[in-house]
């Protein structure tokens, strides 16, 4: 995600990194590579020219503090610039209506995961409300059925219109009073889409709001279009005065240009990002936390978030009594790799550290998911008393362990490897008392 823009500031830092004492000539050379970044992202010319002024100035008027470097200072204020150009403020999300319920309405081209993302929006909310998602799309082919199917799969309510109905005036009204029968304190309208914008198109959804009086009208942007994104936000919200933005796809291949230009051109804040095609992949947008991401930054704040939801059903006691013992069972070693698996794939893990950049490029190929399930298949294919006491795993039973869990013997020998190398550092965890420990080498990926 955001991978030029990423490699493009590092760059330009970089080239401040060893730098004593700043000249208007460096910054200017820093601040040139900056815009470099912002226009290969995608970053409208006009949003790239007004932040890297602002940087320039800064830059050039502020006194070097005697306790950071020129290079630290200049991505200080980079990453000020860029946290006040997504927002400044972190994003509540939805902002509910003083009395219930709520109405969301969801708007968007087609294509661009608008119904998904009203699916997730409603699954993220269920925990403290009682989200109804509306089909209200009854042009395009399994439009309802998709809506349906989605959101009997994440447990949330659900609204459409009877077999051969094709008044979306009367199927609004209906779905308002279902709702208030059944206590839908929050309404989320899965809108129709178009392959690009037409006044039919406007002049539904601008009946549709005035059917609804919407709390939130929220335009669900395709983060990998670029600048036409931009160009649909301000079509959207010239005709409907949209409420918040939200960017799909984050995952993907986009340059970032749609993220960092749609505040500053539609003038409202982005709510939530796409992160994946799963129904709990959305997040509350954060602009610290995404320039944080942006400068190579990493992310401390989501990991230590997947970090406790991975934790969720994991026996402590016994992971506490193993860190007593100084000793990692096999058990316990596969427990742990499961609690890996739960946070996500291995590179969205990494891009959240600091210098989690440096580390892909590093690890290269090694930085593979299928190594886990390899790891996971071999611990699984040894027998409980193999388990307990992996010591006695020598060449034959290698062999059988390797045959049954579809590796190679090589791999046996890794994960029995990495296995010995985690219980030194348990030994030394137990043994310290106050003080450092050497970490021995070896890695479950490598």
């Amino acid at each position: 995600m955001l991978d030029t823009l990423k490699k493009r500031f590092e760059k330009a830092l970089g080239l401040l990194k060893n730098k004593g004492k700043l000249t208007e000539e460096d910054v200017s050379e820093a601040v040139r590579e900056v815009r470099r970044a912002l226009l290969e992202g995608d970053v409208s010319l006009k949003v790239a020219k007004e932040l890297t002024q602002k940087i320039k100035e800064r830059a050039t008027q502020r006194e070097v503090l005697d306790s950071i470097t020129p290079a630290q200072q200049i991505q200080a204020i980079v990453y000020e610039e860029l946290v006040n150009l997504m927002g400044g403020k972190t994003s509540k999300g939805i902002v509910f209506a003083p009395k219930p319920p709520t109405v969301c309405m969801m708007v968007g081209l087609q294509g661009a995961g608008k119904t998904t993302t009203c699916v997730k929006i409603a699954k993220k909310l269920k925990g403290g409300h009682k989200p109804l998602v509306v089909a209200c799309d009854l042009k395009r082919p399994a439009a309802v059925e998709q809506l349906q199917i989605l959101a009997n799969t994440a447990g949330v309510g659900f609204f459409g219109p009877k077999a051969g109905e094709g008044d979306l005036k009367k199927l609004i009204r209906d779905a308002m009073e279902y709702a208030a029968s059944r206590l839908h304190d929050v309404i989320i309208l899965d809108t129709a889409g178009r392959l690009h914008i037409d006044d039919e198109l406007m002049r539904e959804l601008v009946e549709i709001k005035e059917i609804a009086s919407p709390t939130e009208i929220m335009l669900v942007l395709d983060a990998m279009t670029g600048q036409e994104a931009i160009r649909v936000a301000e079509a959207f919200h010239g005709e409907l005065a949209l409420t918040g933005l939200i960017l799909t796809k984050m995952d993907g291949d986009a340059r970032g240009g749609a993220l960092l230009s749609a505040k500053a051109v539609a003038d409202v804040p982005v709510k939530y990002i796409g992160v994946g095609e799963k129904l709990d992949d959305i997040e509350v947008f954060d602009p610290e936390q995404m320039a944080q991401r942006i400068l190579g930054m990493g992310d401390l704040k989501a990991l230590a978030e997947k970090v406790k939801e991975a934790a969720e059903g994991v026996d402590m006691e016994k992971v506490a009594k193993s860190l007593t013992k100084g000793k990692l069972t096999m058990e316990d070693l596969l427990q742990q790799i499961r609690q890996i698996k739960r946070m996500g794939p291995l590179e969205k893990i990494v891009e959240m550290l600091p210098g989690g950049g440096k580390i892909k490029e590093l690890a290269g190929s090694e930085m593979d998911d299928k190594r886990l399930k390899h790891i996971e298949a071999v611990i699984l294919s040894m027998t409980p008393e193999e388990r307990r006491n992996p010591k006695i795993i020598k060449g034959s039973r290698r062999k059988r362990i390797a045959y049954g869990s579809g590796t190679s013997v090589q791999m046996v020998n890794q994960v029995l490897s990495y296995h010995k190398n985690m219980n030194e550092i348990f030994k030394q965890l137990k043994g310290r008392k106050g003080k450092g420990f050497r970490l021995p080498k070896g890695l479950p990926f490598r």
